[in-house]
């Protein structure tokens, strides 16, 4: 692995080492929500949510669909699953891992 994907992937992780946004995640994981109903669970302002949102989305994390006056949120299944197989491979012993360089 080179140096570039370390960076790239702690930029995600800078991402989610924010509590609200790990919660989003977690509600996220249930399935596609409405943002309105994502609030509810939060004693933030709506602002603050569109905020933590909008940084999950920048980073591909989640993504949304519009619907009348209200956005939908759903997890990337994708991201997730490349984030957990990064985890997987810096966590475990292999033929090039950086240690044997």
């Amino acid at each position: 692995m080179e140096k570039q994907q370390y960076a790239e992937k702690a930029e995600i992780f800078k991402v989610l080492s924010d509590s609200n946004r790990l919660q989003i995640i977690d509600m996220l994981s249930c399935g596609e929500m409405c943002v309105c109903k994502i609030l509810e669970k939060f004693d933030i302002t709506q602002p603050t949510l569109s905020h933590h949102l909008k940084v999950l989305a920048d980073n591909g994390i989640v993504t949304s669909r519009k619907e009348a006056n209200w956005i939908h949120y759903k997890l990337n299944d994708e991201k997730m699953k490349e984030i957990t197989e990064f985890l997987q491979v810096i966590s475990n012993d292999k033929k090039d891992c950086i240690c044997k360089r």
